[in-house]
């Protein structure tokens, strides 16, 4: 399944919408810096891969910003952890993700 992400500046979160449902990443953005604060999917989409893609798309508009992110959102959190890929973008002094 495809899952279309956009960036929806004017409620500063990105949204995905699955059969009439939208799920959510909300952040703030700042100079230089997006801390992303949630991630919620509907209950009757769970389980179908929506986070992971949407995470996904999030951390890449996120480089493709020259941004550093900040994850707050525990999902974000755990995604960074599985995907050190990413770690470059984590805007903190190790540049990792640290452990908990």
């Amino acid at each position: 399944m495809e899952i279309e992400v956009k960036d929806n500046p004017e409620k500063s979160r990105f949204e995905a919408t699955v059969e009439g449902l939208t799920a959510v990443i909300e952040y703030k953005l700042g100079p230089g810096v997006m801390t992303v604060l949630h991630t919620e999917v509907p209950k009757e989409l769970e389980g179908r891969g929506i986070a992971s893609a949407m995470t996904k798309h999030a951390l890449e508009q996120i480089a493709a910003r020259q941004l550093k992110v900040i994850p707050l959102c525990p999902y974000m959190r755990s995604y960074l952890k599985k995907h050190p890929e990413y770690q470059h973008l984590v805007k903190d002094s190790a540049g990792k993700i640290p452990s908990e």
